[in-house]
């Protein structure tokens, strides 16, 4: 049954030079310098929802996670993990999804495997994956932020929480009328534009779990400097501010699957702005902060009738299973 799915399924949409000759193991001989690697796994539920579903979701984020520590991509491995009984309609959905997600990038699935389990003990399909890529000169020390100093700007690649508001609007079909799509993407274009900026972009980051208030606060932690962000700047959609007004969410703490944070020197924070803006995934974009002095460690927020809110990360979990 799995070689049948295998050979059926996966293979007509996956298919390449490393997959093709069925062995244990894909051998890469066309990579030179720093290898990047990172793996994830994705159970997000539901599997299929506004703007994406779980196969492409696994491709953007697995990527994702390659581009914000300054890594080209190269290729990816996948594993998946089948629900016997699962819908092969949404599985070829799912799978298409990432085929197309691969040939945009210009990247192979190199290896997977496939295993199906009895009903009751996997929630339809669970996937893991494995990214490969290979760091960009200059731009190594965006993943622990060590440049960061007094003066930079805080920069996002546009509207925040869409992720985590769709997968709450799909979880309640028919209760909610709004439809807001997630922002699932592959974030690695906008970052190549900006490469040439290189030890400018002090740190990157994509606000997954925990949202974008988690991801200021953990690169601040311990540090002797703060953050002062101005929440007027932050692109919130409308649909995404109406349902956290609805429903108590924070949008600063919502999931994001299409969106970087960045810290870049003063001096060329304009520039990457404009870069940003010229391209579709990058049109909302924004610096919306500063790198302080004062308050070292923290993250204060600057509220739009003169207020201040200390940030704090995220405690539990308001939305499980948003990845």
């Amino acid at each position: 049954m799995t070689r049948n799915l295998i050979r059926e399924l996966f293979k007509p949409y996956l298919h390449n030079q490393y997959l093709d000759k069925e062995s244990d193991a894909a051998i890469l001989t066309n990579l030179s310098g720093n290898i990047a690697i990172s793996t994830d796994a994705f159970v997000v539920n539901p599997v299929i929802f506004p703007g994406g579903d779980i196969g492409k979701l696994s491709i953007c984020g697995t990527i994702n996670d390659l581009a914000v520590s300054g890594a080209k991509p190269h290729s990816i491995t996948a594993s998946f993990i089948l629900e016997e009984g699962f819908s092969m309609t949404e599985l070829e959905m799912i799978v298409s999804s990432m085929s197309s997600e691969i040939k945009n990038l210009g990247i192979a699935l190199v290896a997977a495997d496939t295993k199906v389990v009895p009903s009751g003990l996997c929630d339809k399909i669970y996937i893991t994956t494995t990214g490969i890529g290979t760091v960009i000169p200059d731009l190594e020390q965006v993943s622990g932020g060590k440049g960061i100093q007094p003066g930079d700007r805080i920069i996002l690649s546009g509207t925040i929480g869409d992720h985590g508001a769709a997968i709450f609007c799909a979880r309640f079909p028919g209760q909610i009328l709004t439809t807001i799509m997630s922002d699932c993407a592959c974030v690695y274009p906008l970052i190549e534009m900006i490469s040439s900026f290189g030890t400018g972009i002090r740190f990157m980051r994509d606000p997954t779990r925990g949202g974008l208030a988690t991801v200021l606060c953990e690169v601040t932690e311990k540090q002797a400097w703060g953050i002062t962000i101005m929440e007027s700047m932050i692109p919130v959609r409308n649909e995404v501010a109406g349902l956290c007004d609805l429903t108590g969410l924070d949008p600063l703490y919502l999931a994001n699957e299409g969106k970087f944070i960045l810290i870049a020197a003063e001096s060329i924070s304009n520039e990457i702005l404009t870069s940003l803006r010229s391209h579709p995934l990058g049109e909302n974009a924004c610096e919306f902060g500063v790198v302080t002095r004062e308050n070292p460690g923290r993250v204060i927020l600057e509220t739009p009738i003169g207020g201040r809110r200390l940030l704090t990360m995220l405690s539990g979990d308001p939305l499980p299973r948003i990845c």
